[in-house]
């Protein structure tokens, strides 16, 4: 079974103490709304229940599973 996070080379955890970092950074465009995680191109190990992530208070959302962070595009006129 894989492990669910791979450890930095270091041995640390990747963050600093209360200080964390997102599992992984995505950049959403307009037309990919409505956003949902885990995305179609994400490893099947990766996988967890689908959720709806709103993005109409802030250009960002954080996935309560696995961590990843979406971030709206602003549109280009």
């Amino acid at each position: 079974m894989p492990i669910p996070h791979k450890p930095e080379p270091d041995g640390t955890s990747g963050s600093t103490a209360g200080q964390t970092s997102p599992a992984q950074t995505r950049e959403i465009e307009p037309a990919d709304l409505p956003v949902y995680c885990p995305r179609d191109n994400m490893t099947l190990w990766n996988h967890h229940p689908r959720v709806y992530l709103t993005l109409e208070d802030s250009a960002t959302a954080l996935c309560p599973y696995c961590g990843t962070l979406y971030v709206l595009k602003e549109p280009t006129p």
